[in-house]
């Protein structure tokens, strides 16, 4: 009897689901008739029902539920890398504007300064510098093909940058002024005090002005005077920070700080001028080999 019990355990299995299936569609069919509420037999498979079905449930739910939230990290990390990009780009166009304004500012000057000295002004890229101890000076693009040529006033929207001393096609270097060989005839600007400019090879420079009641402070304006005919008058030099003299000397000295951050020099504007005495000094132009040369940028 056990064994017939065990090989027809499978089919009582069956039969019982079949019974309590129609036992229930006979009992929703009444609790339809009626109203509405289960009880009994009915009510029993309906409790056990629900939380099986949960059960059951839960595994698709919970990779239905995973799923969904890796598409969403995956098209969040897709969106993330688009604004990434976008605000790059907003950065690189709000830098290049900023660029723009400072460029536009320093054109503006420039526009001014030929307006004041009625001098035509060529643009030119500092493209290297000498690092040589003993002498200060830089490389720049432009040269006799832009009608640069030795002996020329270098100049920024700031004040005086040096002179050009060699040139070929496409290049020129410049002695900046705080070469030991530079010279500049100068006054100051509030007391009209003459004397001569020199460069010191450091960050800063000398005036040495004669003593005859003239009257040098610390931050006074030092200009160009125009004496010379190499750089035109009025042009800023720097402001005097100290005045180191004795009582005794005839000459005095001045500390002066350049009117031009020579360690940040990138644009300068070449004077298309050249005054008798460079003319005598640069007859023969003070080319450089033509294996110095750089190409000249658009």
């Amino acid at each position: 009897m056990r064994e017939l019990l065990i090989r027809l355990r499978v089919p009582i299995l069956l039969a019982a689901i079949v019974f309590a299936t129609g036992v229930s569609m006979l009992s929703d069919r009444r609790a339809q008739r009626e109203d509405g509420e289960r009880g009994g037999w009915s009510a029993l498979l309906l409790e056990i029902a629900v939380p099986v079905q949960k059960t059951l449930e839960l595994p698709l739910s919970v990779a239905r539920h995973g799923f969904s939230r890796y598409v969403g990290l995956v098209e969040l990390h897709d969106e993330n890398e688009r604004l990434a990009r976008r605000i790059a780009e907003l950065e690189e166009e709000n830098l290049q504007y900023r660029e723009a304004l400072v460029e536009s500012g320093h054109l503006q000057r420039i526009v001014e300064m030929r307006g004041e000295f009625e001098t035509p002004m060529r643009p030119a890229q500092v493209v290297g510098q000498d690092v040589s101890p003993w002498f200060r000076s830089v490389l720049l693009d432009r040269g006799r093909s832009r009608d640069v040529r030795s002996g020329m006033p270098v100049v920024t929207d700031r004040g005086v940058v040096g002179l050009v001393t060699a040139t070929t096609a496409h290049a020129a270097r410049a002695m900046l002024l705080l070469d030991r060989e530079s010279a500049i005839d100068a006054v100051v600007q509030r007391s009209r005090a003459r004397g001569i400019v020199r460069g010191t090879g450091t960050q800063e420079l000398e005036f040495v002005f004669v003593v005859r009641g003239d009257d040098v402070r610390e931050g006074d304006e030092v200009i160009t005077s125009g004496v010379g005919g190499v750089y035109p008058k009025g042009l800023r030099v720097g402001t005097v920070r100290a005045v180191e003299a004795g009582e005794e000397l005839l000459l005095h000295t001045a500390r002066v700080e350049p009117a031009v951050d020579f360690g940040r020099l990138e644009q300068v504007f070449v004077m298309l001028r050249r005054g008798p005495t460079m003319d005598l000094l640069y007859s023969g132009d003070g080319d450089l080999p033509a294996v110095a040369s750089v190409e000249e940028s658009p």
